[in-house]
């Protein structure tokens, strides 16, 4: 049996304001983002048309000015100014949840963890990533309320899979990103990640974080090798054995929350695919003997968190 710490009653409430914070400021940003750019009225030869410029500045025609878009028009700016000025609001109530969150110490997931997967969904590409290995404990504990053992989570590296099935929104969204690569993406999260010359599936940073980009084994129409921009600084994702499973693993989604305060979403595995995956690992053979104890280690701790926390919490079913 493995001794939790649960947090206290002050702690575990400013966990729940600090979520509901953050899920209306997801609301927010979902609503000011269907009003970004501008619209405007545009006479070509003779004929006055609707249209929408995007925040770079690129127009698209929609339609000829009659009723139809005439009430487009009104409509659009008459959500634009409160949009806006929601999220403006929810930023600033979630500037003051980090404050708290800091104060009563709520949150211990490491500071480059949670700004990696905050750079990660502000590019708009959260969903097409999915945490696995030891991180996926932050989220965990996080939803328990409780902290686990300091050696089931310590480590120096953050795994990322890659969804290569989603290739084709990624590339369209990494398009429209004003990063434009990977790896630049992350530099806004730490300026100083930059990926190995004799790994380059991995990007180091100046204290000696690591964050591995991961991908199933190609199938069908996957790419292969897959490098994640045309940026040839940028990551080129390594297959991995687990990939498949992984992939195709339910998922669990849950806050997480840095010593500072700062706050992310971590979209993970579920814990009970965690804790079949992890057990499988330890099992096979080939397996690094410095990893196999870990990884027995950390399939007990969530075998444990779901027995005694997370199955009141967590839907075992797929999700």
């Amino acid at each position: 049996m493995f001794h939790f710490i649960e947090l206290e009653e002050k702690q575990l409430r400013q966990l729940s304001d600090a979520q509901a914070a953050w899920r209306n400021l997801l609301q927010a940003r979902k609503d000011a983002g269907e009003v970004r750019g501008s619209m405007k009225w545009k006479t070509v030869d003779g004929r006055t048309y609707l249209v929408r410029v995007s925040p770079r500045g690129a127009e698209t025609s929609l339609g000829p000015q009659d009723e139809r878009t005439q009430a487009i028009y009104e409509g659009f700016h008459a959500r634009k100014g409160p949009a806006e000025a929601r999220l403006k609001a929810m930023k600033a109530t979630l500037d003051e949840h980090r404050r708290l969150n800091r104060a009563f110490r709520v949150g211990r997931t490491p500071a480059v963890v949670v700004r990696s997967l905050a750079a990660i969904d502000d590019a708009g590409l959260s969903d097409q990533f999915l945490t696995v290995g030891t991180h996926a404990l932050y989220a965990y504990e996080t939803a328990a309320g409780v902290r686990v053992e300091p050696g089931a989570v310590a480590t120096q590296d953050l795994d990322l899979l890659f969804e290569a099935g989603k290739l084709r929104t990624y590339t369209s969204r990494m398009a429209r990103s004003d990063a434009r690569s990977l790896i630049a993406v992350l530099r806004k999260a730490d300026p100083t990640f930059r990926v190995k010359r004799a790994q380059l599936q991995t990007a180091v940073n100046d204290a000696g974080f690591e964050i591995d980009i991961i991908r199933r084994r190609a199938t069908g129409a996957d790419p292969h090798p897959l490098r994640m921009s045309d940026d040839e600084d940028d990551f080129w994702a390594v297959q991995v054995d687990q990939g498949e499973k992984l992939a195709s693993s339910r998922r669990f989604e849950h806050l997480v929350v840095a010593a500072n305060g700062e706050m992310a979403l971590m979209r993970t595995l579920h814990p009970l695919d965690f804790i079949r995956l992890k057990q499988d690992l330890a099992q096979r053979p080939g397996r690094d003997p410095l990893k196999a104890p870990k990884d027995r280690l950390q399939a007990q701790v969530v075998r444990q968190l779901w027995d005694n926390f997370l199955q009141h919490v967590v839907r075992p079913e797929a999700s």
